[in-house]
């Protein structure tokens, strides 16, 4: 079993105390003879009356006995010194590291909130601010998926009491089991399903487990299809849809995944003009490539995000703060789920914003597939064309 670092740090300084002494010593008892020879030699260099050899040779021992006792002594004093120095220095080193210690103990025991003092020195700050990083991250974190639990029992509770008033109608004799009225439940259950779904979706989007169907796919009619299967909802909320015009632009994707995408981005952007009066909200989507990227944007006009919020829009089940416009209606998944797919596929997902009420632009990004390796494959009738600017709306 190894020391405490406190021992070990005691014991190296008291190890190079012991090499320094040693070293002392050696040195002194090796040089000091024979300087004091050679000095005394120039001294009686006259011959005995001056004292002679047998002076000398007293002298010496003198000598000697004198270095080695104070030699002695400076090692003791030495040594309690640098045990004083090496228990002060020690002290300063090892609190901290108890204190951060303490402190990750709490925190992995659910306490987020507690935080590690800052000390002087810069390494053992730098140490605990990143403790206390970490601990505000799985606060956070911790906040978010309570409030998740909450969400998720909200969109439940609503589905279940609806179809269970439905079916307890039907078992009263108060609504008769019609066609209306099962297509009501079917409808219930399916945004069970769908809740079921997303939550699954994100499950594998977090654990890297997204099933691709990858094929070279013209992505402008694609981007097309999903603009006019849109178009109805947006015709309803009065918010205006153009689909501009692009050349075709081939890429190696999902075509289910990048519609996924393209379909939340859409939605967002429909809840975000929605707010307003009917016919003032645009949303423009758009296709186009910048070198060997491919470019997909989506630009609204509605409530927009503040700076802060331009990342924060991708976290797990984040919502905008209390009081400020929503830009969706879902339980915050989406759009996380939306950039895993993107980057799933060597993309990515950025929003832009200049600020609240100015809209907002979410960028999807490809990489554009090598055309020297895509088999020529002629577009099926059934494909949609691009259409011009305004004609979906």
């Amino acid at each position: 079993m190894k020391a405490r670092l406190p021992v070990r740090l005691a014991v190296s300084y008291l190890l190079v105390l012991a090499v320094g002494v040693a070293v002392t010593w050696a040195s002194v008892r090796l040089l000091a003879p024979q300087l004091f020879d050679r000095s005394m030699g120039h001294m009686f260099s006259g011959g005995p009356e001056h004292g002679g050899s047998a002076g000398q040779a007293a002298t010496r021992t003198a000598l000697l006995d004198a270095l080695d006792t104070s030699l002695v002594v400076g090692a003791v004093i030495a040594a309690v010194t640098a045990g004083a120095a090496a228990a002060f220095v020690t002290r300063r080193l090892v609190t901290p590291l108890d204190a951060v210690r303490a402190t990750t103990r709490r925190i992995a025991a659910g306490h987020y909130d507690s935080r590690v003092e800052v000390p002087a020195e810069p390494e053992l700050a730098a140490l605990a601010q990143d403790v206390n990083t970490l601990a505000s991250a799985l606060a956070e974190t911790e906040t978010r998926r309570v409030r998740l639990l909450g969400e998720v029992a909200h969109e439940m509770r609503t589905p279940l009491t609806a179809a269970e008033g439905y079916v307890e109608g039907m078992v009263d004799g108060v609504f008769a089991p019609d066609d209306a009225t099962l297509a009501a439940v079917a409808e219930e259950l399916r945004r069970l399903r769908r809740l079921a779904e997303d939550l699954s979706a994100l499950s594998r989007a977090q654990e890297g487990r997204t099933e691709l169907r990858v094929v070279p796919t013209d992505l402008t009619p694609l981007v097309a299809r999903v603009g006019a299967r849109l178009a109805p909802q947006f015709d309803d909320a009065g918010v205006r849809l153009r689909v501009h015009p692009a050349p075709a632009i081939t890429v190696r994707v999902d075509p289910d995944r990048i519609s996924q995408i393209l379909t939340n981005l859409l939605g967002n952007a429909l809840v975000a003009c929605s707010g307003g009066p009917a016919g003032t909200g645009t949303v423009d989507l758009r296709v186009g490539r910048q070198g060997t990227t491919a470019v997909v944007e989506v630009s609204d006009t509605g409530v927009g995000l503040a700076p802060e919020d331009l990342e924060r829009v991708f976290e797990r089940f984040y919502r905008a703060p209390g009081g400020a416009a929503r830009r969706s209606d879902g339980s915050g998944i989406g759009l996380t789920i939306a950039r895993g797919l993107a980057r799933d596929h060597g993309g990515d997902l950025t929003a832009m914003s200049p600020g609240p009420g100015s809209g907002a632009t979410f960028r999807l990004t490809l990489p554009v597939a090598d055309e020297s390796t895509v088999p020529a494959t002629p577009t099926a009738p059934s494909e949609v064309q691009v259409p011009g600017p305004d004609v979906l709306r």
